[in-house]
């Protein structure tokens, strides 16, 4: 199989992956709020959330790594890339943003509600959808 296939592959995997951290990690968030006093929970819930960041950080690193080397090497290019490049920069802000309130969470800080933490987990659906039609139908 080709150098081109290969990369490819691996790129979407990658991505798949950091998407999973990426879905999952507000969604312990709304189990730190729902865990309230529960000091057990909640230390439970906040060592899970730093280990998917982690993780998360990981994947998105080989992701941008192979992506870089797909536009570099086999010369990917469009006004298509250049939206689906500016819609992934907005789900690594939505990504840190996440994170911080974990650390946040971790420090103390109270988080926003249970209710607005599970309508700020559906925006990465949303995007991704925009992002593989991109991909996908590379319409300019």
């Amino acid at each position: 199989m080709n150098a081109y296939v290969w990369t490819k592959t691996l790129h979407i995997v990658f991505v798949v992956a950091w998407m999973a951290a990426v879905f999952y990690l507000p969604r312990i968030l709304v189990n730190i709020v729902e865990a309230g006093d529960a000091a057990p929970v909640r230390a439970r819930l906040v060592l899970m959330g730093r280990r998917l960041y982690r993780f998360g950080h990981v994947m998105l690193g080989v992701a941008v790594i192979l992506g870089f080397a797909l536009w570099m090497h086999f010369g990917i290019a469009g006004g298509w890339l250049h939206a689906k490049l500016a819609l992934v920069v907005g789900l690594v802000v939505y990504f840190i943003v996440s994170g911080r309130w974990l650390k946040g969470a971790d420090a103390g800080r109270p988080l926003p509600s249970a209710r607005a933490l599970r309508w700020f987990n559906e925006v990465p659906v949303l995007v991704l959808v925009a992002i593989v039609w991109l991909v996908l139908a590379k319409p300019f």
